[in-house]
């Protein structure tokens, strides 16, 4: 049998947690009512309207069309398409196409190039705290300058890249390397990566701070090599900092607007989600299909986000039962 002061000290102690989680409630609450307003009423209502036929003018005007929006296809007697949905519509699966391809090449190369940075950033030499600050100056430009900065660069008539490829004789003629269909995906993957590698090395090094000393100077007195200290020892230890700073970055690059927008405008070749819907929803006053487009973009990143956080726990609990 439990004795009374037992029992006292379980009901004083479920009562001591449910204080802490009422005010654990009442410090978040503030938080909370922010993202509601900044986050969850506008993603609400961008998914309202993408079920309606609103229009810019009047934003209160619009009627339910449900999924017209969505799925709905109309054809003019001459067999001319007047209408597509956005889930029929070739254009947003060419932005779809464009957006992935963008987002898997730049983070898979500033992943690589992020962990060689932060692994150089980690070694011990002089001058390191210099080097760490110099070396997120990229980062540090806002994208609208360093779009335009870059888009100068690539001019085709005074742009100091061709210039340069010039002199070394690598090209015959001057490209244009943003307004060519062949190469703007590659000058909005380039400005891209060395832009953000800065901040994929920032946190790969916060990683690596983590990883104690210990083991490596176990591991050279055993004289393992240092590429298998880096697959063995190293990667495993920081891969939650590695996945957090892939997920961050994937987020980040699903969702690019501004440097397609300012480097590469009107083109095919490079529009991206975010490019199509604000195009739709502002330049060419389809209000409502615009939301429909912004309602998918957030789909797919839900969608992407649970995968990707389901796919990383089972790794992890695969290698935790190993």
């Amino acid at each position: 049998m439990t004795s009374p002061s037992l029992g006292r000290a379980a009901e004083q102690g479920l009562s001591l947690q449910q204080q802490r989680a009422r005010a654990a409630f009442w410090f978040l609450a503030p938080m909370l009512a922010a993202l509601f307003c900044v986050a969850a009423w506008p993603l609400l209502r961008t998914i309202y309207f993408s079920l309606t036929n609103t229009s810019l003018d009047d934003l209160y005007g619009g009627h339910f069309v449900w999924f017209y929006n969505y799925f709905h296809t109309q054809t003019l007697a001459s067999g001319t398409v007047q209408y597509r949905g956005a889930l029929v519509d070739p254009s947003w699966w060419n932005a779809v196409y464009n957006t992935v391809r963008f987002s898997v090449v730049s983070v898979i190369f500033e992943t690589i190039f992020g962990m060689a940075v932060a692994l150089m950033l980690n070694a011990n030499f002089k001058g390191r705290g210099i080097v760490r600050a110099a070396i997120l100056v990229p980062w540090a430009i806002p994208t609208i300058v360093s779009a335009k900065m870059w888009a100068w660069m690539l001019n085709d008539q005074y742009g100091i890249i061709n210039d340069i490829m010039l002199n070394l004789h690598l090209i015959d003629q001057k490209i244009a390397w943003a307004s060519s269909p062949g190469t703007a995906m590659i000058s909005v993957l380039m400005v891209d990566i060395w832009k953000t590698t800065p901040f994929m090395a920032l946190l790969i090094l916060a990683g690596l701070q983590t990883v104690p000393q210990d083991i490596y100077e176990a591991a050279k007195i055993d004289g393992v090599h240092p590429v298998k200290v880096f697959w063995k020892i190293t990667l495993p230890l920081i891969r939650p900092a590695l996945m957090v700073a892939v997920i961050f970055r994937m987020l980040d690059a699903l969702r690019i607007f501004d440097l397609v927008y300012v480097l590469t405008p009107n083109s095919t070749a490079t529009k991206t989600m975010s490019v199509i819907s604000r195009e739709n929803m502002i330049d060419f006053a389809k209000f409502a299909y615009g939301a429909t487009q912004s309602t998918m973009l957030f789909a797919i990143l839900a969608i992407f986000v649970s995968l990707y956080i389901w796919l990383g726990k089972v790794n992890l609990t695969g290698e935790g039962n190993r």
